[in-house]
């Protein structure tokens, strides 16, 4: 009796991983030189931090490309859609733990923090030694140096942005739905709505940012509140603005005729991707904007 055993593709060695890497070390020492530069008129770490970006975009599309060229000659077979499936598992899982350490650090200095300096715990001369006249308080509106700051609450921006990633992930939803019953102009319209609705929530966080900034005096340089305020909401926009491409890239496939009933985890990829940002944005809108 023998045994069938499938071919598993193999791919020759490529170039976009190290590219990727580039990418991220720009955007990571561009992102560190900028705030550093904040006050003053340097600006060059803000140019290598978009140099960063663009490169990640460049590479994105780029290894996108290679992969859908293999994926529709063929060479992909059931193993592989596994190991995709996996892939794609772990890399959400690390990025559970990506935002799991932002939410804790934000967590520690608002309960434990915060209350240790203003004495709690059998620390009650510990304000009047490190910072006199200290209130513990959250959020913490003024900083060390006697900057203030005021907070951002959770009415109007942030509870329309909460409302369009709600609703976008129903209209994915309603795509992938579509996707599995092959109604191939639904898929396009309610993907499409989609997108519009991501570029929406980009559009708004960058006005509320402009407010903050501008209005509010809530910047980096705003204390711990300011730092994890714009580390949270920050580090989520950047993963709508990698959404939105990869759904965009989805959209594309639907209109060039790609996915069957049967074999779509490109989409599915998207989708899981897509419902974990709505997730992420769901706790940062409880914890940092309405708690």
């Amino acid at each position: 009796m023998t045994s069938k055993h499938e071919n598993y593709y193999v791919p020759a060695q490529s170039a976009w991983p190290i590219i990727g890497a580039i990418g991220l070390f720009l955007i990571a020492f561009g992102a560190g030189s900028y705030v550093q530069q904040l006050k003053t008129d340097g600006s060059s770490g803000g140019v290598i931090l978009l140099a960063g970006i663009a490169v990640i975009i460049f590479m994105i599309f780029g290894w996108f490309r290679t992969v859908i060229a293999e994926s529709m000659s063929g060479l992909y077979s059931q193993q592989m859609d596994r190991s995709f499936r996996q892939g794609m598992s772990w890399f959400i899982f690390s990025e559970v733990m990506f935002f799991a350490a932002f939410f804790g650090a934000l967590l520690y200095a608002r309960m434990i923090a915060v209350p240790w300096l203003g004495g709690d715990s059998n620390n009650a001369m510990t304000n009047e030694v490190l910072w006199p006249g200290f209130e513990a308080m959250w959020p913490l509106l003024t900083t060390p140096g006697g900057t203030e700051t005021q907070a951002m609450g959770w009415t109007g921006l942030p509870l329309y942005n909460t409302i369009i990633l709600l609703t976008s992930s129903i209209t994915l939803h309603l795509a992938h739905l579509s996707l599995e019953k092959g109604k191939r102009s639904a898929i396009a319209l309610w993907l499409g709505v989609t997108i519009v609705l991501g570029i929406f929530f980009l559009v708004l966080q960058a006005e509320e940012y402009i407010h903050a900034y501008r209005e509010m005096g809530l910047t980096l340089s705003s204390g711990i509140y300011g730092n994890t305020f714009f580390l949270l909401t920050g580090f989520h926009g950047m993963h709508v603005t990698l959404g939105t491409l990869f759904l965009f890239v989805l959209f594309v496939r639907v209109l060039k005729g790609h996915f069957t009933p049967d074999r779509h985890f490109a989409f599915q990829a998207g989708s899981w991707y897509w419902h974990f940002v709505d997730v992420v944005w769901l706790c940062l809108f409880i914890f940092v904007y309405v708690l």
